[in-house]
């Protein structure tokens, strides 16, 4: 097979799996994404289209699909459209060569020509080739502005999932699975001090963690108020 030539290199995440995503509200898009990464799922159930604003988990999902079908030896791929906007439709030319495409931030394309009509074509080529399709935007199908009407027609064809931002409860939850996974004990005391004097977005507090865990490595410390106040100044 022909490695596929991308004009950037895009690198997935290592934390970005089905394991670290604490699903909330969205466990039945959870349950579907995981469904289509089984080896025997038909075409039916192999176009998903996840919409949500910043930060509700859409790119983690598409990630862990991709690494899921990676640590199978088969061919994924991760295309963040909003990065690739500005190369030419090429960057799809023979990626029905994947067993799974994943294009993020697919609002990039909508209303422009070229890049539509380059995306339907590549829809035909997925679908004849019986090749599995995950698509996240920001705005569900009717509202993403797509004007080239064939293209509007194949969208339709997609399972659709409407990903919800996290509870204050389920964020929580979510810190906590992800420092666990990383042998870290994280307190529903200090959990929620990091809420109150953190950044609202899941993906800033998993920064937040991220520098948590290597300065509690560096001073063998605990994860405590004390400790976090002096790390942030909190």
């Amino acid at each position: 097979m022909t490695p596929i030539q991308l004009p950037l290199s895009v690198r997935l995440r290592d934390d970005a799996t089905f394991a670290n995503f604490y699903p909330g509200a969205n466990a039945a898009a959870l349950g579907y994404v995981e469904r289509l990464c089984e080896a025997d799922a038909g075409w039916t159930e192999s176009l998903i289209y996840l919409w949500g604003g910043e930060g509700v988990g859409r790119s983690h999902l598409l990630q862990a699909a991709c690494l899921r079908f990676e640590q199978r030896d088969e061919q994924a791929i991760y295309l963040p459209m909003d990065e690739l906007v500005h190369y030419g439709p090429e960057v799809f030319d023979n990626l029905e060569q994947c067993e799974l495409v994943c294009l993020d931030d697919l609002h990039a394309l909508a209303g422009r020509p070229q890049w539509e009509e380059g995306l339907f074509h590549l829809f035909n080529r997925l679908r004849d080739a019986g090749r599995k399709l995950l698509l996240s935007a920001d705005k569900s199908p009717r509202e993403l502005g797509i004007k080239l009407p064939d293209l509007k027609s194949r969208l339709t064809l997609a399972l659709v999932f409407q990903l919800h931002g996290l509870s204050d409860e389920d964020k929580l939850r979510a810190l906590q699975l992800r420092a666990s996974r990383r042998g870290l004990h994280l307190t529903d005391e200090v959990g929620r001090f990091i809420l109150t004097r953190g950044p609202r977005s899941m993906n800033l507090l998993f920064d937040l963690l991220d520098i948590l865990d290597q300065a509690s490595l560096q001073a063998q410390r605990k994860l405590t108020i004390p400790f976090l106040k002096e790390i942030f100044g909190w």
